[in-house]
């Protein structure tokens, strides 16, 4: 999903860094999508596309300017995002979603709390028909690709590659800027 948060050169680095290794998706042939998700799968396809989940969730997506087959979307990256709450990684929505039904994904959805980077209040934002169509989308893409690595908790030093985000330090007590400043 979009990350409004982060200086868009950092994000580039980053996001160029994810496709240093990326994994290939497997070949498998997508499920037949009924005529009747048709809409729905393509309002899928649209919100992947501009909310930039394939931004973090898609090995080599900014780098190649987008120009990644759709069958290779949404597999996970081995790009760490290491800052105060430990590593966190992009995960296989493909494999994740695999493993849900419909009804399981909209109450999961509605109430998705992560972990940076991830902005999950965005996708606690989206109504039930785009959180649906993010859902089938998925879905008609079929599983492929690995497990994204696991979380590494702080203190533990994550391998190449990950993105490194420092907080600034807390400002000094007593030393607050005045409006004159």
């Amino acid at each position: 999903m979009r990350h409004q948060f982060l200086h868009p050169a950092l994000l580039a680095t980053g996001l160029a860094l994810a496709g240093c290794s990326a994994t290939t998706a497997s070949p498998e042939t997508p499920p037949p999508v009924d005529a009747g998700d048709a809409e729905l799968v393509a309002r899928g396809e649209y919100l992947v596309r501009i909310a930039g989940c394939n931004d973090c969730h898609t090995p080599g997506y900014a780098e190649k300017g987008g120009d990644i087959p759709k069958q290779a979307w949404l597999t996970g990256s081995p790009l760490g995002y290491n800052g105060p709450w430990g590593t966190t990684y992009a995960a296989n929505l493909r494999l994740k979603l695999a493993d849900m039904d419909e009804a399981t994904w909209l109450k999961y959805s509605a109430e998705l709390r992560t972990r940076p980077i991830m902005p999950d209040y965005n996708v606690r934002a989206m109504n039930e028909g785009d959180r649906r169509a993010l859902y089938r989308f998925i879905r008609s893409l079929g599983p492929a690709g690995g497990k994204a690595p696991d979380y590494l908790p702080p203190g533990q030093q994550p391998p190449l590659p990950y993105f490194q985000l420092a907080l600034p330090p807390e400002p000094m007590q007593g030393t607050a800027a005045t409006a004159a400043d």
